[in-house]
């Protein structure tokens, strides 16, 4: 049959997440049946690493998995339509370019980085730039001749219709629109102007001289204006903050040491400000576990897997995160850290694994029964496992000084630090474990719109992801021995929890409820990344598509009442965009985190069925099948 043009398609957002539905096309290529595909990627940053994992940014600043738990590749416990195509994790390549079996031009500190690299470092963003920069080129390799890529180093700006249905996707400094058949708006990091709140504190700190800094992407933020001593409030406590402390410290010439007492000391350069920091737990985020689990790992899904998924949906109505899940995903957290407990630390438990097991299936979470059972079994409380305890650190707790609570948050860093290196905490990695399970499934539930509004917006997007990532997602432990050096060196002090603030009398005034005093400051920076907020996109092609009604936000509704999640709406199972409408345009689809599809935005673990890949792999297949 002759073709009289080629099938065409775009991505635009070359970054992980639109490379790895080039993955796709390369792995299904098959489909085309001979005929030829131009793929146009659309992105000003370079194509693999995109803008977050660009080569470009400090070398100071880190992954937060370990280099074994990161992959771009498709493996056996995958469920998807496609081909499977295996190939190596980040810590995998790195051995493989150590060795010269994978031929790879780095540069001197990427060399350096590799000799001393292994298999549960915390690799360099910029080693990990070197790694998606690879898995590009790998793909292209696997590509067959009739399928041809063209990369467009600008911005998409529009996106239109032509009249016999094609895409007419226009970019930045070209006056006739690229014409293809499909669109993937490959949605990483979405910028977002800034809500009504930070602009109130914009304005302010304008009218008074001051620094006000809104949520946004850490490496891109400018810190010029911060000066040396200044006196800076830092509203977070997560990931964000320990790259700000970063930039704004090491970042300015200082430099760590080991401590002959243990630990790091931190020498000034005299160009760092001085940091004060709190949030709602007025903790930082949990440090990585760097030990392996001692025995085998538990079973999962058992307590929240499909049984129980499907068990909730056959119920009419909606369904209650707190009333429904949250106990089913409660108790395969404690069954992933019990199983880990009683098999790798018998001598810590009173009863044998099979008699505790068989009486935990048995009961609900938290109840009075389930309780008995974990203080017979389980004699330490220092054992058991508290996740209300773990979500409020500081519940209750009042200090009489701010020293007081700077003394009291030192020891409990410690302590974290201590727990997370030592295995005889191995259970906290099968907690751990079964986080990484309940968020996969409960991926599952959110995706069959069952859901109850408030349940969805207030708890599974707020409460819950706030929670996973403060227990599962945190730091390499030696970005927090980092934080206790800059706080002995008087560059990082401590607010407290449920951190309030207010603007008045031409400053930055922030406290805690549970700590006596305040601080003014002349510079107020929001430590994390903005809330999704389509409807407030800088972006000139989400704009464009929002101004004509062709892209809606995802907004809940539970009677007469709308809950906006400031999110891209996209249908549930093949990933289009939905209009204003509520119609799913047959030929634009749209991945990511910040989709109503939630998709993940972390790079995926080995092994754990990868969600993102099985996106992907339907949209690149209903695009290769696609006769024009």
């Amino acid at each position: 049959m002759n073709h009289p043009r080629p099938a065409s398609m775009a991505i635009v957002g070359a970054g992980p997440k639109g490379v790895g539905v080039l993955e796709r096309i390369a792995a299904n290529a098959e489909l085309l049946g001979g005929r030829k595909l131009v793929v146009h990627l659309v992105d000003p940053h370079p194509p693999g690493p995109g803008r977050v994992w660009r080569d470009r940014q400090s070398a100071l600043l880190r992954m937060n998995s370990m280099a074994e738990d990161v992959t771009m590749f498709t493996d056996e416990s995958v469920r998807l339509d496609g081909p499977v195509v295996p190939g190596p994790t980040l810590a995998e390549w790195m051995d493989g370019v150590r060795s010269g079996e994978i031929p790879v031009a780095v540069d001197a500190d990427i060399a350096a980085e590799l000799e001393v690299s292994c298999s549960t470092s915390f690799a360099t963003r910029r080693l990990q730039s070197a790694y998606l920069n690879w898995f590009f080129q790998f793909t292209l390799d696997r590509l067959p001749s009739t399928v041809e890529v063209r990369v467009h180093a600008t911005r998409a700006v529009d996106l239109t219709d032509s009249a016999d249905g094609q895409q007419q996707l226009w970019l930045t400094g070209q006056a006739e629109p690229l014409l293809v058949d499909h669109v993937v708006l490959a949605i990483g990091h979405m910028d977002t102007e800034p809500a009504d709140g930070e602009r109130d504190l914009a304005r302010f700190a304008a009218a008074h001289d001051l620094t006000y800094l809104p949520p946004d992407y850490t490496a891109d933020s400018d810190f010029s204006a911060i000066r040396p001593g200044e006196t800076v409030l830092l509203r977070g406590f997560g990931l964000a903050f320990v790259d700000l402390t970063v930039l704004l410290a090491e970042g300015r010439g200082g430099r760590f040491t080991p401590d002959p007492a243990g630990g790091l000391r931190y020498h000034p350069s005299g160009g760092e400000p001085v940091m004060y920091v709190g949030s709602r737990r007025g903790v930082p985020y949990h440090a990585k576990p760097e030990y392996r689990l001692g025995a085998e790992p538990a079973t999962l899904p058992t307590f929240f897997g499909r049984p129980e998924i499907d068990r909730l949906l056959a119920r009419p109505g909606s369904i209650s995160f707190r009333a429904d899940l949250w106990p089913l995903c409660a108790k395969e957290i404690g069954w992933g850290y019990y199983t880990e407990l009683f098999t790798a630390h018998p001598e810590r438990v009173r009863l044998n694994f099979d008699e505790f097991a068989e009486r935990y299936a048995e009961l609900d979470w938290d109840s009075p029964e389930l309780r008995a059972l974990v203080a017979k079994a389980v004699p330490d409380e220092e054992d058991r496992l508290d996740l209300d305890a773990l979500d409020h650190p500081l519940r209750d707790r009042t200090f009489a000084s701010q020293q007081d609570f700077a003394t009291y948050l030192t020891d409990y860093v410690e302590a974290d630090l201590a727990r997370r290196r030592d295995p005889e905490f191995s259970a906290d990695l099968g907690a751990f474990l079964a986080l990484l399970s309940v968020f996969k499934h409960l991926a599952v539930v959110i995706a069959t719109g069952r859901l109850d509004p408030e349940s969805q917006l207030n708890e599974v997007d707020s409460w819950w992801h706030g929670f996973f990532s403060y227990f599962a997602s945190g730091p390499p432990g030696h970005r927090l021995e980092e934080l206790l050096a800059l706080h002995r060196a008087g560059i990082v002090q401590f607010i407290g929890p449920d951190m309030w603030l207010r603007a008045e009398n031409g400053r930055f005034v922030a406290g805690s409820p549970a700590v006596p005093g305040e601080v003014t400051a002349t510079a107020l920076i929001e430590a994390r990344l903005p809330k999704p907020a389509v409807t407030r996109s800088p972006d000139p092609l989400l704009r464009a598509l929002l101004d004509r009604g062709e892209l809606a936000e995802e907004v809940l509704c539970a009677g007469n009442r709308p809950y906006p999640t400031g999110r891209i709406r996209s249908s549930a199972h093949g990933g289009n965009v939905i209009d204003q409408a509520g119609q799913p345009h047959p030929r634009r689809f749209v991945l990511g985190p910040h989709t109503s599809r939630r998709g993940p935005a972390a790079f995926t673990r080995p092994r754990t069925g990868g969600v993102g890949f099985r996106e992907n792999d339907a949209v690149a297949r209903e695009i290769l099948v696609f006769q024009p």
